[in-house]
């Protein structure tokens, strides 16, 4: 007989979801998305971003759930913010169990010859040194539980061509980095594994697009949409799911993957 209690699949999980703020758009974004689905499941959960705004949108989200959650404001770019990220949410909650990085921009990012290192610099920091300092962070805490997921957020950018080159080579940074990491700590009952999001209908994929060619937010996404080979661009809910389930137990023989979120977009490129 099935029982009606089922339990939460992130019971008694805390979570770490660095860049979980909400930024201004019509639909939600990947930080949010996954934070909400996290509190459903369950888990506890740190809040962080560098903006107040838009952190605390996504907390009063988590709370209409139910969700036990607290904000911490830090700059990914900085060490010592890192590491007191880690050292919150053991203060607060007393363990970590997921690390879920979610921070990364392509805004300042040109073809080769017009990249500016200045810029090159600041995209990298935010979207590797950011996350290889997180994770340094939180793994001696994973360690001395001898449990943990680290859920990095990479990019099918990783793999197809794309016009400018600092993003694209960010996020193939993230994948061998994350592969590193689940070598590295597969001993221990670490895991760590990175999620590849394809054309997604965030604020931070649309909105920016739109107010730079003044048109309308539907032609981007209908552009985008016909280079998917579902026809459809996925929804931050998407990428929240394959979260999920990277967090949970059920993915506890799973390391150092990278998993396409993407309608099979990477299919076109063979």
């Amino acid at each position: 007989m099935k029982s009606n209690n089922l339990k939460k699949r992130l019971e008694g999980k805390v979570a770490i979801i660095v860049g979980a703020g909400q930024q201004p758009g019509e639909t939600p974004g990947n930080g949010k998305a996954t934070a909400i689905r996290f509190a459903q499941e369950g888990a506890t959960l740190l809040l962080v971003d560098i903006n107040e705004a838009w952190v605390n949108d996504t907390y009063e989200a988590v709370k209409e759930f139910g969700g036990q959650a607290s904000i911490f404001i830090a700059d990914v770019t900085q060490e010592d913010n890192c590491k007191a990220i880690a050292k919150t949410a053991i203060e607060r909650y007393g363990r970590i169990d997921i690390l879920h990085y979610n921070v990364g921009r392509s805004k300042g990012d040109r073809k080769t010859v017009d990249m500016d290192a200045q810029m090159w610099d600041e995209i990298m920091n935010m979207n590797l040194k950011g996350m290889f300092m997180t994770c340094k962070a939180v793994l001696p805490q994973m360690i001395a539980q001898k449990s943990g997921s680290i859920i990095n957020i990479s990019s099918t950018s990783s793999f197809a061509a794309r016009p400018t080159i600092t993003y694209k080579t960010s996020k193939g940074a993230i994948n061998t980095m994350t592969q590193h990491i689940a070598m590295e700590n597969a001993p221990y009952g670490v895991r760590a594994n990175a999620i590849l999001p394809g054309l997604i209908d965030t604020p931070m994929a649309i909105e920016r697009r739109a107010a730079e060619r003044g048109v309308s937010r539907d032609v981007i996404r209908a552009e985008r949409e016909v280079l998917v080979p579902m026809r459809k661009m996925g929804s931050a809910w998407d990428v929240a799911n394959a979260a999920v389930f990277l967090a949970s137990d059920e993915a506890n023989y799973i390391t150092g993957v990278l998993i396409p979120v993407d309608g099979g977009l990477l299919l076109k490129a063979g």
